[in-house]
Order: structure tokens, then sequence, then C-alpha cells
């Protein structure tokens, strides 16, 4: 196939594409062969147009207070239709679970009084609101969007890492992606058939809609944003713009009674559906955060007197908690009467004094986290932490048992990344975006998946210096969504051009 492919080499764990006898696996055929092509010089140009082309676009995210644009990466990242529907299958259950699980912990605590979660863990949850008691949503839904994050361990098996139901980041890379690869390497989709990721935004757009109060056959969506100085403030916008919505700040609503509006040019009118994008602690100064002036005064007694709909629901943080993560497996036996499908990985429950001690014996092989820590921020990988480090860890671990958990160290597996010189191995993630309207749970083709830049790095986030890869599911139909060359006229994915600042500190995930 060329230099380009035939001196790739694979590091020691799964590689998405080369196996370990260094052949090619059967749906990369046609993309090494494409690259081989190319060559050299070829890719170094088209690298380099995908970044201007990002840039150009405001698609940046703030990395140490210089606006970047995110890197993605030359080589797509490939599923076959056959293992995608098994991990589609996998995610449509797991996502039942987790709504189960909410719907019953903020109302009747089935699975706590039966002991399957002890109630402990969940009143101690920092996600755990009391004021989403009784707070029913009008179609039963809190997860009208998931970001399940998964990885393929050493033996080529996909599992879950963590689960993100609060306001999950990310889909807008998604989109913006494939439009520029579809643009900038043409090539290599020439005879491929791909799921296209365009329905995206209509998926989401009518289970907000099917999330309005009863009584309303047109509903007003808006997307509540922290502002432009969120570092997620491109997707905002961009998911607005393409859903027909408007985007709106906090001092752009006003609660009257129980009732929502949104100040326009044309006076005040209704709004029945906000779909959020900032934390649950700045949604309601009369709530939460008094000093809060993202959110509106007003607006959680509106959603509970079901005038207005809160997209994802309230309280949706206690599913992301990655104590409560390791029960998830319980959950789906509790509520659905089924094995699971998407094993998660080897976690530690610290709470528990047996498993605390195995694994601060175990303390320099594990991966340390925080239950309630997103974006790679308080990660201690223990391997890689010096012995102060370690130490300062078991101390806090020690009289705060609660706000960790250890787990396995994975070496997931790793797929080809162009550094610029050559193709070699750099570590992936994924996160499908899982959208649910109530009568239905649909997976978008492909997902985000993000990749470790640094060579041997285990971090992926953008936070912490990783870069995406746009992502294909080959082959067949998948979850009903129809195929189609990716040669796509009407995947016209470009954001405004946004310049953004510094992160808020009402973080996304």
């Amino acid at each position: 196939m060329g230099d380009l492919i035939d001196e790739y080499r694979a590091g020691g764990v799964y590689d998405e594409m080369a196996t370990s006898e260094r052949s090619i696996r059967s749906h990369y055929r046609e993309i090494a062969a494409a690259l081989a092509q190319l060559g050299t010089d070829d890719l170094t140009d088209r690298a380099e147009r995908l970044s201007t082309a990002f840039r150009d676009q405001g698609v940046t995210f703030d990395l140490d207070g210089e606006e970047r644009p995110f890197p993605l990466d030359v080589v797509p990242r490939l599923f076959e239709a056959e293992e995608w529907g098994m991990l589609e299958a996998g995610l449509v259950q797991r996502v039942k679970a987790l709504e189960a699980f909410l719907e019953d912990i903020y109302s009747d605590g089935r699975i706590l009084d039966q002991e399957v979660i002890p109630r402990q863990v969940v009143l101690s949850s920092p996600g755990f609101l009391r004021a989403a008691y009784g707070i029913e949503p009008p179609n039963g839904v809190r997860v009208q969007v998931a970001g399940i994050d998964l990885i393929r361990d050493e033996d080529g098996h996909l599992r879950v890492l963590e689960d993100n139901l609060r306001c999950p980041s990310g889909v807008s890379y998604v989109l913006a992606n494939r439009r520029a690869m579809a643009r900038i390497l043409p090539e290599l989709f020439t005879g491929q058939s791909i799921g296209a990721v365009s329905d995206y935004p209509a998926r989401l757009a009518a289970a907000l809609r099917a999330a309005a109060p009863p009584g309303v056959a047109d509903p007003k969506i808006v997307v509540l944003t922290p502002g432009v100085f969120n570092s997620a403030f491109y997707e905002h916008a961009l998911l607005a713009r393409l859903m027909g919505a408007e985007l709106v700040e906090g001092r752009d609503l006003v609660c009257r009674g129980t009732d929502i509006f949104v100040q326009t040019t044309e006076g005040e009118l209704p709004v029945h559906v906000v779909y959020r994008r900032i934390d649950d602690e700045y949604l309601d100064p009369l709530q939460f955060r008094p000093d809060s002036v993202l959110g509106c005064p007003g607006l959680l007694n509106a959603a509970r007197a079901q005038r207005v709909t809160i997209a994802n629901g309230v309280g949706n943080g206690i599913a992301d908690d990655k104590l409560v993560y390791t029960y998830v497996p319980d959950m789906i036996r509790f509520y659905l009467a089924e094995d699971p499908l998407l094993p998660n990985v080897e976690t530690y429950r610290l709470i528990e004094d047996d498993q605390r001690r195995e694994a601060v014996d175990r303390m320099a092989q594990l991966v340390w986290k925080k239950v309630d820590g997103s974006g790679g921020k308080g990660l201690v990988i223990g391997p890689d932490a010096s012995v102060e480090e370690l130490e300062i860890l078991r101390a806090e671990v020690e009289s705060r048992p609660r706000r960790w958990i250890a787990q396995r160290l994975v070496r997931f597996s790793t797929a080809p990344t162009w550094t610029g010189e050559a193709l070699e191995p750099r570590h992936v993630d994924l996160r499908p975006f899982v959208v649910n309207d109530g009568e239905r749970i649909w997976t978008l083709p492909g997902g985000l998946s993000r990749v470790a830049l640094a060579e041997g790095g285990l971090v992926v986030n953008s936070s912490q210096g990783g870069g995406s890869k746009d992502t294909w599911v080959l082959g067949g139909p998948t979850g009903g969504h129809s195929r189609q060359p990716v040669m796509i006229s009407g995947e016209r994915i470009q954001g405004p051009p946004l310049q953004l600042g510094p992160r808020h500190p009402a973080s996304q995930q």
C-alpha cells in the first residue's frame, strides 16, 4: 500500500486499523489505500487546511487562555455496521435504565428501599438535588440527550468509561468534522457508504418538541447558554441555528407566575422548552446559587408546575456521579431484568473498606478520579504520579473516600493518527450521542472520537491537549437511520465565525 501504511507500527495494545500480525483490518483497507495514494506532502497540506478551516469557522477551544482550532486528524475512525449495531443496543439499554433510575430516586425510591444501591450513596452525591424531587417531565423523559463515554480495552472489547446526562457537549465537533473532511479529503469517501450525521439537529429538536408541556401544539424552544465566554458557545449557537431555536441567556428570560417568557423586540413571548447548556447550580438563583446571573429566577417552579420543560432534566447529575456509575449494571438488572450488554471498566468503590484497602495497596497501578470530576481535571494516573503526589492522594482518599473512585488502568485502543511526518498510533475514546423523544431512543451513527495527541498519552480531553477524529459507521442501516453516500450537499454544517473567550465557570461536560 505504500510506505505511509507499510511503516505504520501499532503499539502493544489493540489497534483500530492494524492487527497484531501487522495486517490491515478489512474495514480499513480502502481508507489505508486512499491514504497511501495521497502521500506525506499531501497529507501535511490537508491537515493544515483542516486547521485553517476550523479557525476561520470559529471551531476553537480555550487552552491556557489562548483560542486554538480544535485539532481534527486527517484519518477517520471506522466502525463496521455489525459492531455498531451491538454497541447501539447496549447504549439504548443503558439509557433506559438510567432514565428509570432518575424517575425512581426523585419519586418512590424503590431501588433504595430494596438496597440495590445504598441510600447513603445517593443522598451523599454532589449531583443529587432535593429541589428536583417531585418534578414530573410531561412525557416522562429526563434524558433528552446522553453522551456515554466508551473505550476499547486491550482485548478489543468496548467498555463504558462514564455517563454524561446533564448537558453533554461535543456534538458540534461531530457535525463540523464531517463537513470539513468531506470538503478537504473527498478522496477518502470514494465508494464508502457512511452513516450521515446531519440528522442530529432535527432529531434533537423533535425530542425537545415532544417534551413540551401538555396542550402545547407548537412549542417555543430556546437554547439557554452562559454566553460567549463559555468554551462550548460555538456548539450552543450552532445547535440553536440548526434547530431553528432561539439562543438566549438568562437575562433574556423572565418568569411571571409559573410561566416563562423570552424578551424580544416584538415583546415577551412564551417559552415552553428550555434546552439548557448550563449546570444545575446556575439555573435558578431562587433554588440554587443566589449569586447566579446565568439562569432565570422562578424557572424551577415553572418546571414543577409543568408550564415549561427543562432539558436535560434538573438533578440528572446524580447519574454522572462516578460512584453511582458502578451501580449501573445493577440498575439494568433491577429495572429491565436484563444482563448488561456493555460492561463498565473495573472500578473500586472506595467507601467500602475492603475495596479501599486493596486499591490503596495498589495505588501506583490504578487511575484515580473524583466522583464529580470532568474534563480530565483532578485525574491521577498512578504509574505517572510522583511519590509525593501519591502520598497526598492517599491522605485525601483515606479522609474522604466518597469523593473518589479508582479504576484499572486500561491501555485503551489506538488508531493511526497523522503527526505531521508519519502515521503513528494514538489512544482514542468514543462519545456516542443518544437522543430520547419518549417514543424511540436513537443513536447518532458515529459520535465523537477523541484522540490523545501526545505519544503514549491517555488523556483525550481538548482541555488537556487532545484532538478528535471523524467517526464513520460503515455498511447497512443502524437504528432506523437511513444510509447514503457521505458526499451529501444537505450536510451544510458551518457555524458562525465566533471568537470564544475563556471558559465560563458554568462548565460543560
